[in-house]
C-alpha cells in the first residue's frame, strides 16, 4: 500500500504530510510567485479606485461648479 503523502504545490513531486514543498527553490519559487500576485492585486485595486475617483469627478464636475 501507498504510503500517506501529498504533493509539492509547484512541481508536484510526492512529498511527507508534515512539509509544505519538496525543496527550498519550489519555496522560493512559490514565495516569489505570491509576492508576485501581492503586487498584481494591489496596482488592480489602485487602478479601481483611481477609475472611481475619475467618474466621480466627471459625475460632480456639474455640480462642483468645474
Amino acid at each position: 500500500m501507498i504510503e500517506q503523502h501529498k504533493h509539492c504545490p509547484l512541481c508536484g513531486k510526492p512529498i511527507p504530510l508534515n512539509e509544505r514543498f519538496c525543496s527550498p527553490s519550489c519555496e522560493e519559487l512559490a514565495l516569489a510567485n505570491q509576492k508576485r500576485v501581492k503586487k498584481t492585486r494591489r496596482m488592480l485595486y489602485v487602478l479601481f479606485a483611481v477609475f472611481i475617483l475619475v467618474w466621480l469627478f466627471f459625475m460632480l464636475r456639474g455640480q462642483l461648479g468645474f
